[in-house]
């Protein structure tokens, strides 16, 4: 299960981007996008992610995973469809030649932060 190290690093990117932008504040979430076709397993990234973040700055934020499908380009007619619902068989044509537009994805989308409590902004 190579996902514990990949969200371990993911959790060392937030954390460097935090330092790097003054965010003290709490952050209250971290949400991923995965591809359908990716090699991480969303259900294991959801798993892991309490023991990785224990302890750092993401430990109370919640994790938020959103799935990116999987769609292709057919060579053969140009029509866009969803890889892995048809198994890379196009459903207008049957052509199986096709270009992987999206689906192998894995990136951080969002860090959610807590806004200031009232009372605590400057100047006020």
């Amino acid at each position: 299960m190579h996902e514990l190290g990949v969200v371990m690093e993911v959790v060392k990117q937030v954390e460097q981007f935090a330092a790097e932008n003054a965010l003290t504040d709490h952050i209250e979430a971290l949400v991923l996008q995965i591809g359908e076709l990716s090699s991480m397993i969303p259900a294991y990234v959801e798993a892991v992610y309490p023991a990785a973040a224990e302890g750092t700055i993401l430990e109370q934020a919640r994790l938020e995973v959103e799935i990116l499908p999987a769609n292709a380009l057919c060579k053969a007619c140009g029509k866009v469809f969803r890889a892995k619902e048809h198994k890379g068989v196009c459903p207008a044509c049957g052509g199986k030649e096709l270009e992987l537009l999206g689906g192998r994805e894995f990136c951080i989308k969002e860090i959610a932060v807590a806004p200031p409590e009232k009372g605590t902004e400057k100047g006020t």
